[in-house]
């Protein structure tokens, strides 16, 4: 298996512009369309996203969802609902490093070759960016260790200090 670092990218970029078959959605649990990312994704994808995401009627904290793309270039959407900030002791590492584990669990049954994720988390959701950064890192890193898909996973970053927190810590992956 080539260098897990090879597999992961990181891009200072609007997510619903990647050329990736899936772009992960910073999701609440109700799936509905909110700011954020999320709202730039629903209102790049379309109204049929939130139709969409209304039948499969909510998301527990720590899961995703996959719907299609719709308008986006990404054929699919993978819904991941990360917890919001409450200190750091209401299991919040575990079900934000979950959320990116089960968007790549459903990458990979729909073979994903390319996926594309926010900071999930880190904005309305108070979570701090570096904490987060290093759980995102890290739990893609081990889930590719283990798996040839996805084949690509990019890091899309909103602002220079994501990007540059992301670069570190994907710099410094062992």
């Amino acid at each position: 298996m080539p260098d897990i670092r090879a597999r992961m990218e990181v891009v200072e970029a609007d997510i619903t512009q990647l050329d990736v078959e899936a772009v992960v959605n910073a999701a609440n649990d109700r799936l509905a369309p909110g700011g954020g990312v999320c709202g730039a994704i629903h209102r790049a994808a379309g109204n049929e996203l939130a139709e969409a995401c209304r039948k499969i009627g909510g998301c527990p904290t720590g899961q995703a969802r996959l719907t299609p793309g719709f308008n986006l270039r990404a054929k699919y959407v993978i819904h991941a609902v990360g917890p919001v900030w409450q200190g750091g002791g209401a299991q919040e590492d575990f079900l934000l490093a979950d959320a990116y584990r089960h968007s790549l669990e459903l990458a990979q049954q729909h073979k994903v070759a390319s996926i594309a994720f926010p900071a999930i988390s880190t904005g309305i959701y108070g979570y701090p960016l570096e904490r987060a950064t290093d759980i995102a890192v890290h739990t893609v890193a081990d889930f590719l260790r283990g798996s040839e898909a996805p084949a690509r996973v990019v890091f899309a970053c909103f602002g220079s200090d994501a990007t540059a927190t992301y670069r570190s810590v994907l710099a410094r992956l062992a």
